[in-house]
């Protein structure tokens, strides 16, 4: 005779499993990809220097096209005051009909800029529009003129490379060289042996009424140990394509240092000779102007020739543009 006996067996247990990182691996990985979020926050720091200073400079170039408006039209205003001036020598015989059509093609030829230079305000503020996320048009834009804007009158002195470390571009690159770093150090680690520590603890009982009693208590530990036996060279192949991976990294990185130090020089050069250039046309808009007066006192009482007067005239007008 065959007897067969069912029954049903309860258990409620948890287990743990712990893989020692004893050669640095998962410590590598962790550190790689805190490098990677300091990369995308680098990146998100560019963006935002990168759209805060394209707003200054737009600033910047409104008020210009400001200046040079209200400078055009401070020329038209003297062209004026000259042309009634030929008009009034022309009916006393002092200059001809053609002196006269020369005066009116000068004034003529300065108000014909002021409407482009009007589309280029216009232009400049749509563009500001668009900058901080407004529609172009939309009400409530301030305008900006040179007499509102304002230099700091000291700036923080610093080493060029200081200059260059604040940079987030450099940053950015130094975070990716070392996410590459410690990629060399996962795949090294992946050629070792993998240490795992198991365990697992709970209760065991033929019925539910006893799954929790004192004699239903079982505990298990143990240990585990994998290692690759063949994988046909692949685990080689890519530490060798992580050590590439950083070599060109730092390639990377070198290069961006090298241009970021070579931006900073040239900045630092053109603000020494902005200032020389800005003092000279300073200079020159002051003497252009002085001899534009002298020559019009001159015109008026007929020591000067009226093509004396048109040169002092488109001197002032350059001079005063730039």
């Amino acid at each position: 005779a065959r007897f067969t006996t069912s029954f049903t067996l309860y258990n409620a247990s948890v287990g743990v499993s712990y893989t020692l990182d004893v050669f640095g691996g998962a410590r590598r990985e962790i550190e790689s990809l805190k490098s990677q979020v300091d990369y995308q926050s680098f990146l998100l720091e560019g963006a935002y220097l990168t759209i805060t200073s394209n707003i200054v400079t737009t600033a910047v170039q409104e008020a210009s096209v400001r200046a040079e408006i209200e400078a055009t039209k401070e020329i038209v205003a003297i062209q004026e005051k000259q042309l009634a001036v030929v008009e009034r020598r022309f009916e006393l015989g002092a200059v001809s009909r053609t002196d006269v059509l020369a005066q009116k093609a000068q004034l003529a030829q300065t108000r014909a800029t002021l409407p482009l230079l009007e589309k280029r305000l216009d232009q400049t503020r749509h563009q500001l529009s668009v900058l901080i996320g407004s529609f172009p048009g939309k009400p409530g834009l301030p305008e900006f003129d040179f007499t509102g804007l304002t230099l700091p009158r000291e700036l923080p002195v610093s080493l060029p490379s200081s200059l260059v470390r604040q940079r987030p571009d450099i940053r950015a690159a130094e975070a990716v060289l070392h996410s590459a770093s410690a990629q060399v150090g996962v795949a090294t680690a992946n050629l070792y042996p993998q240490f795992t520590l198991t365990g697992s603890y709970g209760t065991q009982a033929t019925s539910s009424g006893s799954l929790f009693g004192a004699n239903s208590a079982f505990w298990q530990l143990g240990a585990g140990l994998l290692q690759p036996v063949f994988r046909g060279g692949e685990l080689t192949a890519l530490r060798r394509a992580a050590i590439a991976a950083y070599d060109a990294a730092e390639a990377r990185y070198r290069e961006t240092v090298l241009l970021a130090f070579e931006e900073v020089a040239d900045v630092l050069r053109a603000l020494d000779a902005d200032a020389q250039v800005l003092k000279a046309q300073a200079e020159a808009e002051a003497a252009a102007r002085e001899t534009l007066s002298l020559a019009e006192r001159q015109f008026s009482l007929g020591s000067v020739s009226y093509l004396d007067l048109l040169n002092a005239q488109r001197q002032y007008r350059l001079a005063k543009v730039a």
